[in-house]
C-alpha cells in the first residue's frame, strides 16, 4: 500500500480524496515532482524542490510556504516505518490549481505527497536495453513539470514494444515522455539544451559527472538523421538512473546492444550517490 500525506495527515492512499472542483481535475492545472529515496534519504532534494517551485510559478500557481513545508514532508515520509519499500522508495509531490482561477493565476492551491516503493528496472533490462517510439510532436511547455502527460501517453498506448515516446519536433530530438535523452557519437555525448527540454535533475547530475570524468558534452538537439550513425543512446530519470536504448522506432542503435558509455556513467552515478543524498 502507498502512503500519502494530505491536509496535515498521513494515511493510506485509498483513504485520501481530492475535490472534484479542483482545477487539476477540471482543467489539468497542476505540477509535480518525483524524488528517489535511497536508504531513507532523499536524492537531490533541494534540486527537486527548486524545480517544483519553478514549475508552479511558470503555470501560475502561487505556492506560498508549500515548498518549505514539503521539505519536512519528504524527510518525515522517508523515515516513517510505514513508508513502503523499507527505505527504498519514490516520493511524488503534487501541487494542484485548487478551486480558484484568477485570470490564469491560482492563489489557493492544494498539495499532497505520495510515497511508493521504488521499482527500478531489473538488471537484465540494463543488459538488453529498451526501445523508444518517435513522434514528430513536441512536449507542451517543456520548461514546467506539469501533470498533463496525456499526449505523450497516447503515442504508445497499448504497445508493449516501446518503453515510451520520443519527442522529435521538426526532426530534432528533445526528450522522452518522462526522461532526458542522450546520443553518443565518437565519444561526444549530445543532449538537448534547457529551454527546449525539462530541467531533468538526473540529467544535470549526469552531465556534471560526465564532464568531471573526461567526457565532452554538447548541449544541442540531436537530429533524427543522427540516430543511424550513433554509437549508443541512453535516457536518464529518477527511477531508471541511466538506461540504455537500443532502438528508436525501426532504427537500431549502434551494434544493437547497450554501449560502454551508458554503463560507465551509471556506475559513476551509483558510486557518487552519497554526494547528492539529503543531509537534513
Amino acid at each position: 500500500m502507498s502512503l500519502c500525506y494530505m491536509e496535515g495527515e498521513w494515511r493510506g492512499t485509498a483513504e485520501c480524496r481530492l475535490s472534484v472542483t479542483d482545477l487539476v481535475i477540471q482543467r489539468g492545472v497542476g505540477v509535480f515532482d518525483s524524488i528517489r529515496i535511497y536508504g531513507r534519504r532523499a536524492f537531490a532534494l533541494a534540486e527537486h524542490m527548486k524545480r517544483l517551485e519553478r514549475s508552479a510559478s511558470i503555470v501560475g500557481i502561487e505556492c506560498g510556504d508549500i515548498i518549505e513545508r514539503m521539505y519536512g514532508i519528504v524527510r518525515e515520509g522517508a523515515r516513517r516505518t510505514d513508508c513502503p519499500g523499507d527505505g527504498e522508495s519514490i516520493a511524488r509531490l503534487y501541487i494542484t490549481g485548487g478551486d480558484e482561477n484568477d485570470h490564469g493565476r491560482f492563489p489557493r492551491p492544494r498539495h499532497f505527497a505520495i510515497f511508493e516503493q521504488a521499482r527500478p528496472d531489473a538488471p537484465a533490462v540494463y543488459e538488453t536495453g529498451v526501445a523508444l517510439l518517435p513522434t514528430p510532436e513536441g512536449r507542451l511547455s517543456p520548461v514546467a513539470k506539469s501533470v498533463n502527460y496525456l499526449f505523450g501517453l497516447m503515442q504508445s498506448a497499448g504497445s508493449d514494444e516501446f518503453r515510451e515516446c520520443l519527442y522529435c519536433p521538426g526532426g530534432e530530438i528533445t526528450e522522452t515522455l518522462s526522461s532526458s535523452f542522450f546520443l553518443c557519437k565518437d565519444g561526444v555525448i549530445t543532449t538537448a539544451p534547457l529551454g527546449r527540454v525539462l530541467d531533468g535533475v538526473t540529467r544535470g547530475i549526469i552531465i556534471e559527472l560526465a564532464r568531471e570524468n573526461g567526457f565532452e558534452v554538447d548541449e544541442r538537439c540531436p537530429t533524427v538523421e543522427e540516430l543511424n550513425r550513433a554509437d549508443e543512446v541512453f535516457i536518464t530519470g529518477s527511477t531508471k538512473e541511466v538506461l540504455p536504448v537500443v532502438r528508436v522506432g525501426g532504427t537500431g542503435i549502434g551494434c544493437g546492444r547497450p554501449g560502454p558509455i551508458a554503463a560507465r556513467l551509471r556506475k559513476i552515478f551509483r558510486e557518487s550517490l552519497d554526494r547528492w543524498l539529503d543531509k537534513g
